[in-house]
C-alpha cells in the first residue's frame, strides 16, 4: 500500500514507521523545512513552527516507552544512547513506604526522561534511515483528492500540495495536529460534516528549560515532583543530557498570574518558592531558554470520523491530535499518538484491501482503547473548572457536605495522596494508571485499592497535617514575589493536600 502522511511530528513519524516496518511505502509531507540537527542540543534549537509545543515539558509515559522497547528496540536504544534516561518504579521509594516488594509487572512501569526535541529528532532520524519512508519537506497540503466512494462517502485518493502538484496514494494519514483543517478538506470533496466535541481545559501553562552546571547533579528524586496549590499547578520534568524543565500553570481567568509567569525572572523566583522545584533552582543549573514558553487555548478535543456507523470518507485516517487531544498537563499526547499509530498499522494489516473495514476497525480500536482517556481528561478538567469558578467567586467549593464531589475531593486529599506515599500497592496502581497501563477507572473499581485508600482517609485525624507544597494562599504567593495583592473577586486558596479555607477578598 502507498501511504501519504500529512505532518511530520510525533504522530506522523510514528505512523510512518509503523506502516513502513510492516511493508508499506510511505511519503511524509511536512510543511516545516526542518533540516536535521546533528546533536540533541542542536535539536533543542530546531525551528519547528508547526509544533510550537516542542519546547515545553513533556512526559514519555510507560505506554509509549513499552511500545518503543517492544516494537522499536533500535529506536529505544538510540534514545538512551543520545542521553535519555529511564525512570523506573522502585528506584526512588519514599522512606515511609515499608511494604514495597518488586513484582514482575513493575518492569512495565518505566517512564522515559527526555526533551521533546531530542525524542522527535531520534525518531525522525530512524524514519529517514528506513528504506520505505520518504520525506517532502517545506511543502504544505492544501486539500485532498477524491473520487466517488462507497455510498455517500467520498474516496480520498491523495493530496494536493501547496506548490500545485498532486500526490496520489492508497491511504492518507492526517497527522497535522489539532489545528489542521482536515474537516474542511473533506467537506470540500463532499464528505459529511465531522462532529467535534471541545472542552476548554481551563488552564494556561508556562515552561522554561535548564541545564546542570559543571560539577552539579540533579537533586534527590524521592520526594514530590510537582503540586496543585489550588491557585496554580506546577511540576519539574527531567530531560536528557543533564537538562530539565519546570512548568507552571494557572487558571485561564487569572490575568495576574498569567502576566507573572510569562516573565523569566518572576518565573524563576516563583519556582524557587515552590517546594518541589526549589531544589532544582538553587544555583545548580542555568536556563537554556531565554524566554518562558507559553501555551494557551488548551482544549480537550474529540473528532468523529465515523458517523452513524459509517466513515465520513474512505481512504483517510486521522491520528494524534487530529482526532483527539487532552490536557497537556497529563502528559498523554505523545503516548496516545504512538498508540494510535500502532492501532492504524494493526487495522491496515487486518484489512489491506477494504478501506471501509479498515476505517471501522481503527475507529473501534480507538474508541475502546484511547477514547476513555479523553473522557477522563474532560471529567477531571470539568471538576477543576468548577472548583476554580467557586474560588474566584469567593465561594467554598466544599461547602455542601452532601455533594458527592466534596467527599471525593476529601478522599483524594486525605486518602489517595498520603496512601500513594506509604502503600506500595496503591502507588503501583496509581503509576499504572498514570502511565496509561490500566483503564482510567481501574483504581476506582478495584475493591482492594479503594479499601486501602479509604483506610488512610479514615485515619486522617491521627496524622500530622500534610506538608504544604508551596505557599498556601495565593495572596501570600504574590507577596513573596513582590506582586500587588489579589485582584477583586480572587480569594486565598490552599493546596489540595491541606484544608481548604476560602477567604473572600475585600
Amino acid at each position: 500500500m502507498d501511504v501519504t502522511v500529512v505532518g511530520g511530528g510525533v504522530a506522523g513519524l510514528a505512523t510512518a514507521l509503523a506502516l513502513a516496518r510492516r511493508g508499506h511505502e510511505v511519503i511524509v509531507v511536512e510543511r516545516d523545512p526542518t533540516p536535521m540537527p546533528t546533536s540533541a542540543d542542536e535539536a533543542f534549537g530546531w525551528d519547528r513552527r508547526g509544533a510550537p509545543q516542542v519546547r515545553h515539558s513533556h512526559a514519555f509515559l510507560g505506554r509509549l516507552r513499552n511500545l518503543l522497547a517492544n516494537h522499536y528496540p533500535d529506536i529505544y536504544a538510540d534514545l538512551l544512547g543520545e542521553g535519555a534516561t529511564e525512570m523506573r518504579f522502585g528506584d526512588n521509594i519514599p522512606t515511609e513506604m515499608t511494604n514495597y516488594e518488586r513484582e514482575p509487572g513493575d518492569d512495565e512501569i518505566v517512564m522515559l526522561a527526555c526533551r521533546r526535541t531530542t525524542f522527535e529528532w531520534v525518531v525522525r532520524r530512524a524514519a529517514l534511515a528506513e528504506g520505505r519512508v520518504h520525506f517532502l519537506t517545506g511543502l504544505g497540503v492544501e486539500g485532498v483528492l477524491a473520487a466517488t466512494g462507497s455510498g455517500s462517502a467520498p474516496l480520498v485518493t491523495g493530496v494536493r500540495l501547496s506548490n500545485g502538484s498532486e500526490l496520489a496514494s492508497d491511504l492518507v494519514i492526517a497527522a497535522a495536529g489539532r489545528r489542521s483543517v482536515v474537516p474542511d478538506w473533506l467537506a470540500a470533496v463532499g464528505a459529511a460534516s465531522i462532529p467535534e466535541e471541545v472542552e476548554d481545559t481551563g488552564i494556561v501553562y508556562f515552561s522554561r528549560f535548564y541545564k546542570l552546571r559543571f560539577g552539579h547533579e540533579y537533586p534527590p528524586r524521592g520526594g514530590a515532583i510537582g503540586g496543585d496549590l489550588g491557585y496554580a499547578k506546577y511540576g519539574v520534568f527531567v530531560g536528557d543530557n543533564r537538562t530539565f524543565s519546570v512548568t507552571l500553570a494557572c487558571p485561564t481567568e487569572d490575568g495576574v498570574l498569567r502576566k507573572m509567569f510569562a516573565d523569566p525572572d518572576v518565573f524563576d523566583t516563583a519556582a524557587r518558592e515552590l517546594v518541589a522545584t526549589a531544589p532544582w533552582l538553587d544555583g545548580r543549573a542555568e536556563p537554556i531558554t531565554e524566554a518562558v514558553c507559553v501555551m494557551a487555548g488548551l482544549l480537550n478535543c474529540w473528532r468523529e470520523y465515523v458517523v452513524d456507523g459509517g466513515p465520513v470518507a474512505l481512504g483517510l485516517l486521522p491520528v494524534g491530535d487530529a482526532v483527539l487531544c487532552t490536557n497537556p498537563l497529563y502528559g498523554r499526547g505523545c503516548s496516545t499518538a504512538f498508540w494510535g499509530a500502532d492501532l492504524i498499522a494493526d487495522a491496515v494489516n487486518s484489512h489491506p484491501n477494504d478501506l471501509r473495514a479498515l476505517a471501522l476497525a481503527y475507529d473501534h480500536a480507538l474508541r475502546a482503547e484511547i477514547y476513555p482517556w479523553y473522557r477522563a481528561s474532560v471529567e477531571q478538567d470539568g471538576e477543576a473548572r468548577r472548583v476554580a469558578a467557586a474560588l474566584l467567586a469567593g465561594r467554598d467549593p466544599d461547602a455542601d457536605a452532601t455533594d458527592p464531589r466534596t467527599f471525593m475531593r476529601g478522599v483524594f486529599r486525605d486518602g489517595l495522596v498520603p496512601a500513594i506515599r506509604s502503600d506500595a500497592v496503591v502507588m503501583r496502581a496509581f503509576l499504572r494508571s498514570f502511565n496509561l497501563l490500566s483503564a482510567p477507572d481501574a483504581m476506582a473499581t478495584d475493591v482492594d485499592i479503594s479499601s486501602r485508600i479509604l483506610a488512610v482517609w479514615q485515619d486522617r485525624g491521627n496524622r500530622a497535617p500534610e506538608a504544604a507544597l508551596g505557599p498556601k494562599h495565593r495572596r501570600e504567593f504574590l507577596a513573596l514575589l513582590d506582586q500587588p495583592p489579589a485582584t477583586a473577586g480572587m480569594i486565598d486558596t490552599v493546596s489540595p493536600s491541606g484544608t481548604t479555607v476560602p477567604r473572600p477578598s475585600r
